[in-house]
């Protein structure tokens, strides 16, 4: 029996996956095997298409990120885009760059995992491609994605639509991914967990693992056209509301006692004698959505409310006519901290 990659080979590699995966949707013409897929799409609609890749030591570390962890979130972060702009999920593309000495297991659990969140918002794999990383250095997994969404052509949510006046909401709870990734670099760097750590911790680090992408919310305030502007937080919620407000070519003041921080984060930033607050929203990866609406969308909202159920929906602050991007806090206002960014000279 065969264990690495390079023994199977990539047409091997190819119909292993190709094996794996449920027959295709109706509006997939053709699907895996061929040089490209073929869709149909609805009458009055528009593709959204998103791409991300996640590499090896930028984005996940085998230390502590499994096979099943990196699939599920390939798939993820790709969602979390198509939530932002209201889009429906429904096909996927999945390529995988791979070291030679990677384990069929290893791909196996990459595939699975991402095949069953796939199952999850019923979306089709329908192509992509294998490929070996060759280096005289350790080689790295990249495994790189793309999704395809569809909405109504007036109903696509974007970032740049914000308008003074407007509330900032936010879902769900900001820092539990940021506390889950900082508590195991702490422990792979300690070789031990404090056992107070342990408890409340352990829901961050399924966070920052396993995050729920906010599909049906994105889709709710499309349909319900109850959002001016809209973006997720895969890199801090510091850096979606300046992103935000940048593409709108507005400012936003944000209240530091309304940002709904996670509990078991609030607790370890505090445990570690970090700003809980600071922490939270320069932190990445929690894959909530922050948008905006005017008072006026009230009754709208209450609609998305009730269509999302147990998912919060916060208002954390402002946007303003002057383009400052501030937090307000034991009135004070200071500079809104930044999130991450590819390629800035701190990271």
């Amino acid at each position: 029996m065969t264990d690495k990659v390079s023994d199977l080979g990539e047409h091997g590699l190819i119909e292993r996956i190709r094996s794996r995966v449920p027959s295709t949707s109706q509006n997939v013409i053709l699907g895996i095997g061929d040089d490209a897929a073929v869709i149909d799409n609805e009458r009055g609609q528009v593709f959204v298409v998103a791409t991300d890749a996640l590499v090896e030591g930028t984005h996940f570390t085998r230390h502590f990120n499994s096979a099943t962890d990196i699939g599920h979130k390939a798939l993820a972060a790709n969602l979390s885009d198509l939530a932002a702009m209201g889009a429906q999920p429904q096909h996927a593309l999945l390529s995988l760059i791979l070291p030679p000495t990677t384990t069929i297991r290893d791909v196996d659990g990459v595939v699975d995992a991402f095949l069953a969140l796939a199952s999850t918002y019923s979306v089709a794999l329908i192509g992509g491609n294998v490929s070996a990383t060759v280096s005289t250095h350790p080689s790295v997994l990249i495994v790189d994605t793309t999704v395809i969404g569809t909405v109504k052509k007036r109903r696509i949510l974007t970032r740049s639509c914000a308008r003074p006046g407007d509330i900032i909401f936010v879902s769900g709870a900001i820092g539990g991914a940021a506390a889950g990734l900082a508590s195991l670099q702490a422990t792979q760097d300690q070789g031990t967990r404090d056992a107070g750590n342990e408890l409340s911790i352990t829901t961050c680090q399924q966070l920052f693992q396993r995050p729920t992408p906010r599909v049906q919310l994105g889709l709710a305030l499309s349909r319900n056209r109850a959002a001016h502007a809209c973006i997720d937080l895969s890199d801090g919620f510091g850096d979606a509301v300046r992103q935000l407000t940048s593409a709108s070519k507005v400012g936003a003041c944000i209240d530091a006692e309304s940002l709904p921080i996670a509990s078991e984060a609030h607790k370890w930033f505090a445990s570690q004698e970090k700003d809980p607050v600071v922490e939270s929203i320069a932190g990445g990866e929690d894959y909530e959505l922050v948008f905006t609406a005017p008072p006026s969308f009230r009754g709208r909202l209450a609609h998305v409310k009730r269509h999302i159920k147990n998912l919060a929906i916060t208002a954390v602050g402002v946007i303003t006519k002057e383009p400052q991007v501030l937090l307000r806090r034991n009135g004070t206002s200071t500079p809104l901290p930044s999130g991450f960014e590819h390629f800035s000279k701190t990271e």
